[in-house]
Parts: structure tokens; C-alpha cells; sequence
């Protein structure tokens, strides 16, 4: 599956039935990419990501991350605020209230993030708003 085809089954709203799909094909891009740069496709990846955002549920953090951090071109292609669907603070609580390696390291990326200044005015719904536009035919 692809960008489009993903958005055209999906949309930027998956229905609940929905997410566990859009998981599985995060998943399975996300070890593609982890096993050498440039396997997963990178552009369906933040595509998932944004719809998990798109969800809410603090339950996708972790795996948006694990996507993000699977390489270099995750990295840039992921923006660390699609880890936020439930917005900044519960986010940040909710890293900090698990005892993961891959939570401290999040935490510490989105604690950095703010002090830069890349979560200044953000909303989740104006950032959703952005990726509409973004994605919009």
C-alpha cells in the first residue's frame, strides 16, 4: 500500500475499526526502515503517524516514536509534535509515567523540542488542520 491508497482507504480520520490496519502498516514499515534506510516508505509512515495522531489516544505514542526513530529520514520526515494527538501535557505525562527506555528518550526529544520553541501556540487541532490542508487533493 501506498500514500495514496492508504489516504483513499483511510482517510485522515481512520474509524476505530480502522486504526488497528493503520498500526499494523506503521509497524511493518516502521522494521523495513529500521533494518536499512530507505526499505519502509518514510512518506506512508508520517501518513500513519498523522492519522494515529488524528486518533488521540496516548496508547499511539510509542509507535509513533518507534517510527520516527527507526532512522534518519524518519526522523525528519516525522514531526516530533505527531507524538501529540492527546495534546502536549497529557503526552508528556504519559511518557513520564512509563518505565521504557524508548519513553525517557521521547520524553527528553519533546522536553527539548519545547524549550526550542517548536510547540509554541500549538494546538492539536490547529496542527490536525495543517495536515488536512497538507493532504488536501
Amino acid at each position: 500500500m501506498n500514500e495514496d491508497e492508504s489516504l483513499d482507504l483511510y482517510g485522515l480520520h481512520p474509524a476505530d475499526a480502522h486504526l488497528e490496519e493503520v498500526r499494523s502498516l506503521l509497524a511493518a514499515h516502521t522494521r523495513r526502515e529500521k533494518r536499512a534506510q530507505g526499505d519502509g516508505d518514510t512518506e506512508l509512515m508520517k501518513l500513519c503517524c498523522v492519522q494515529l495522531f488524528n486518533s488521540g489516544g496516548l496508547d499511539e505514542v510509542l509507535l509513533i516514536w518507534e517510527a520516527k526513530s527507526a532512522s534518519m529520514d524518519a526522523d525528519c520526515s516525522i514531526d516530533i509534535q505527531l507524538l501529540c494527538g492527546s495534546g502536549l501535557a497529557p503526552t508528556k505525562a504519559y511518557l513520564a509515567s512509563r518505565c521504557l527506555p524508548e519513553a525517557d528518550a521521547a520524553l527528553r526529544r519533546l522536553l527539548d523540542a519545547e524549550e526550542a520553541g517548536d510547540f509554541e501556540g500549538f494546538s492539536v487541532e490547529e496542527y490536525a488542520a495543517q495536515h488536512a490542508a497538507y493532504y488536501a487533493p
